[in-house]
């Protein structure tokens, strides 16, 4: 009972892993965990190093990047709450995490929380059923990143990111337009999007014209039209 007291207050309880455990297993993995924060640029794995650490993450964004033959970064990923980060049975990390705003994670050593999967078969299976469905997402931007348009990849990216805004989002009436807040500069969605920063930056103004978003400044998208903006998200 006291895993389950422990963990009442985690606002990715009922999305994460630890979701569809069941109280024995809830109690060997809490046994485990820890918070750690993590401010906007801090950098929690590095790409090469030592993989020590797995868990979940349980408020703001992470990105994964990995550096080209030229030394730029490239980034191959987002993590949003309810994520699990890290790379079980992996002895080195194949990329580097990087907060990209304030962010909480609920940590646990790789090599204890492997031989918690290991005493725990069922877990095991539903990390593993994660991970599918995380490769299925990823193939998923793939077949996007080849196929869409320009406005196609920039209108489903904002609607992604407003799904993904929660309670970060606001709105001055119940039925009005939401605003929140980028993650990520244009910079880094033309690296996420395979557009240059020319295109996202013209894109976004078209999009602001057509009276279909708001840019009041910074980050801050706002979405005046959502259903018009999923029109522009699918191929025609």
């Amino acid at each position: 009972m006291a895993a389950i007291e422990i963990c009442a207050d985690c606002s990715v309880r009922d999305l994460a892993l630890c979701g569809s455990l069941t109280d024995g297993e809830l109690t060997a993995l809490n046994a485990l965990g820890r918070r750690q924060h993590l401010t906007k640029g801090e950098t929690m794995i590095w790409a090469g190093d030592e993989s020590v650490v797995c868990g979940n993450l349980l408020s703001g964004v992470l990105k994964l990047s990995a550096s080209t033959a030229d030394g730029r970064e490239q980034i191959v990923g987002l993590h949003y709450p309810a994520d699990f980060i890290g790379r079980p049975y992996a002895d080195a990390a194949d990329f580097t995490v990087t907060a990209l705003t304030d962010s909480e994670l609920c940590v646990f050593p790789r090599k204890q929380f492997e031989q918690v999967l290991e005493d725990h078969a069922r877990m095991e299976r539903l990390l593993l059923q994660r991970t599918f469905a995380a490769l299925d997402e990823a193939r998923s931007r793939m077949l996007m990143l080849g196929r869409k348009s320009a406005e196609e990849k920039i209108a489903g990216f904002l609607l992604d990111m407003a799904d993904r805004a929660g309670s970060t989002a606001c709105r001055a009436s119940v039925e009005g337009p939401i605003t929140f807040d980028l993650p990520l500069t244009r910079g880094q969605i033309a690296d996420v999007l395979g557009l240059t920063i020319e295109t996202v930056s013209r894109q976004m103004t078209k999009l602001k014209t057509a009276g279909v978003i708001g840019l009041p400044g910074g980050r801050a998208i706002t979405l005046r039209d959502r259903a018009a903006l999923q029109e522009r998200a699918e191929p025609a």
